[in-house]
């Protein structure tokens, strides 16, 4: 067996194993934060019943009224998505860095570098996966009184999904594809800053850790842990404006279909107050240090059992032969 699986590993072209490390990490990252995911986009569109009761009331009022599963509501959407979402996204990210590397050999390695190939690479998952965060919003969204199971505890007017599947039918039906990348724009907009600042921040930090610890995983959630933590704040409005744009009715006025980015943040701004655009920010601080930290350490702890060449020794090589006999692009 073990034979078979080290032939699997050798067959594998680098951006397979780079997808499928990609992957793994960003399934272990966001299950381990799914509880605190739930709270908070409560926090971001349900303001009125959950702020007044904030973090600790929060938690007990799900766990009252939906019991232990009401935190991991929305994770199977989660998890769906992320998987692909975090394979594309660290993919995306060593072979956008690789193409600019190979495209041009004078470009200096630093952390801009990161900062560019990260952003690009945030924006390619982001639009691939973009409609499975909605629904995953949708469903989340959703108050689910577990003791009538007939779903009661939702107002009437609201839709109820049933699922997944679900969602994703009915959203289609009411609106067809613009329904299922509503709120993308902020999204967008969130992601390059972010993807490629959690990147360069991350690439950064381990750059000044000397060479006989770079291996240690301490180290490494505490690179992640920051890196999250400081590419968060910066974008972190345009994540309740995307949160808040997903959940809105689609047929509560033709104002809210029209509504830009630009308009819902004033909107939020002038109408909830300047500090709903951080509304979950400290929940998010305590989601996304562990998810940010665990996604880059599983990333890199299955990078090296996949056997993935060090990055720039890959490159190197590649450039090296690139100089001597021009060969095509794909060197990889």
């Amino acid at each position: 067996m073990g034979m078979l699986m080290d032939g699997i590993i050798e067959g594998m072209p680098v951006f397979a194993k780079e997808l499928v490390a990609g992957g793994v990490a960003g399934g272990f990252g966001k299950t381990a934060v799914a509880p605190l995911e739930r709270v908070k986009i409560l926090f971001q569109t349900r303001r009125a019943e959950f702020h007044s009761i904030g973090l600790f009331g929060s938690i007990k009022k799900i766990a009252k009224t939906e019991g232990a599963m009401g935190f991991y509501r929305g994770n199977g959407a989660s998890v769906a998505r992320i998987v692909p979402y975090a394979a594309l996204h660290y993919m995306a990210y060593e072979e956008y860095r690789r193409w600019i590397i190979l495209s041009f050999p004078d470009v200096s390695r630093g952390p801009v570098l990161d900062l560019i190939a990260g952003s690009f690479a945030g924006g390619t998952a982001v639009l691939f996966t973009y409609p499975l965060d909605l629904v995953r919003t949708k469903l989340a969204y959703q108050i689910v009184d577990s003791s009538k199971k007939n779903f009661q505890g939702v107002v009437s007017a609201e839709h109820v999904y049933r699922g997944i599947r679900d969602c994703f039918r009915q959203t289609y039906k009411e609106s067809g594809l613009r329904g299922l990348y509503r709120g993308a724009a902020p999204s967008l907009y969130g992601i390059f800053p972010y993807a490629g600042l959690k990147f360069y921040f991350y690439e950064e930090m381990k750059r000044h850790v000397p060479e006989d610890h770079k291996k240690d995983i301490m180290v490494k959630l505490a690179c992640g842990s920051i890196a999250g933590l400081l590419g968060q704040t910066f974008t972190y409005p345009l994540d309740v404006v995307r949160r808040q744009m997903q959940v809105e009715r689609f047929s509560a006025s033709n104002s809210a279909e029209s509504r830009g980015t630009m308009q819902t943040l004033v909107m939020i701004a002038q109408k909830q107050g300047w500090k709903q655009l951080f509304s979950g920010l400290s929940i998010n601080y305590l989601k996304v240090v562990p998810s940010v930290a665990i996604g880059f350490t599983v990333y890199d702890i299955m990078k090296s059992y996949l056997r993935v060449p060090a990055r720039d020794e890959d490159v190197v090589d590649v450039v090296t032969n690139k100089r001597n006999s021009q060969p095509s692009l794909h060197s990889s």
